[in-house]
């Protein structure tokens, strides 16, 4: 029987993908005692990085949301592959999101509220966290945006 969060995502008619392995020389996560740490996360779709550019140039805040919102679908398939039951999930603590941007952008936290309000919407409380939400010059495979998360389990 599907658990409280499966059904959640399942209401949305929302597979959660395949968790992939890590890029480099790094594991995708780490469990440690009542801790899930989760690497960055990339917006990935269909193998490929489906937002890529800056930020303010390239790439207009609606597709940076749903970058975001891509790269915290990847998070709960990494804490998916973890704990096989996302309902071991207690709470997510943290998010640090990272926006390739132009150099005048200033809208950092809009961006990465796609991703937050995802997580609130299938976790529900146990998804309201604490963030960070940073600009930089570039990220891996020239993405868009990057995710890691930290979540307290059971």
């Amino acid at each position: 029987m599907a658990g409280e969060i499966e059904a959640r995502l399942k209401a949305l008619d929302l597979a959660l993908p395949e968790a992939k392995a890590a890029l480099g020389s790094y594991v995708p996560f780490l469990h440690l005692d009542r801790l899930l740490f989760i690497s960055g996360q990339l917006p990935m779709k269909d193998g490929k990085v489906a937002f890529t550019g800056k930020l303010g140039a390239d790439v207009d805040l609606t597709n940076g949301q749903e970058a975001a919102r891509l790269c915290a679908i990847h998070i709960l398939s990494q804490a998916k592959a973890a704990l096989r039951d996302l309902d071991r999930i207690v709470q997510l603590l943290r998010l640090n999101g990272f926006v390739n941007a132009a150099p005048d952008f200033a809208d950092h936290p809009k961006v990465l509220n796609g991703a937050s309000d995802f997580l609130v919407e299938i976790l529900g409380n146990k998804g309201r966290h604490t963030r960070i939400a940073v600009g930089c010059s570039s990220l891996p495979l020239g993405a868009s945006v990057e995710i890691d998360a930290i979540f307290a389990v059971d």
